[in-house]
């Protein structure tokens, strides 16, 4: 399946007309397919991974709208207003705690790849370019290491 990646890749970039944004679609879309739960054979692979991707894209589009169609006003007083509770704070510290776990267990070059492109935005060529590695490196240390984050944080999420 990682035949398809830079043509998926082209497919978004050219629907979204941003090359980053397809770029983090096609990787929760190969996170997606490598961490499901069916024991059936997937016939036809391609299809599969562009019907995944497309799917999020959708997805996507339908939060996006909700959002718009908010009232400022609605939104404006509930951001004013609101403070979250001291149990959602302890939460999203905790979350924030096993993501930099998971990440820490992770080898040096895969972690580097990820947190460069999810904290400092940087392409797969920009990326490559600074650890002197090829872009399909580094494409496949991000999408390894969100598949390692989502692994460890439902192992988490069960104890």
């Amino acid at each position: 399946m990682e035949n398809y990646y830079r043509e998926l890749v082209s497919f978004l970039s050219a629907r979204l007309g941003n090359a980053q944004a397809a770029e983090d679609v096609v990787h929760d879309a190969y996170v997606r397919v490598l961490e499901r739960t069916s024991d059936e054979p997937i016939e036809q692979p391609r299809a599969f991974l562009y019907r995944t991707a497309l799917n999020l894209v959708i997805d996507g589009h339908r939060r996006s709208a909700l959002r718009q169609s908010e009232p400022l006003e609605v939104l404006d007083s509930e951001e004013r207003f609101f403070s979250p509770s001291p149990q959602l704070l302890m939460d999203q510290n905790q979350r924030l705690q096993q993501i930099q776990q998971a990440l820490s267990e992770l080898p040096a070059a895969c972690r580097e790849s990820f947190l460069l492109r999810k904290l400092e935005g940087l392409s797969h060529v920009e990326i490559a370019e600074r650890l002197g590695v090829s872009r399909s490196v580094v494409e496949k240390h991000i999408v390894n290491a969100m598949k390692h984050c989502r692994i460890r944080i439902r192992q988490w999420d069960k104890s």
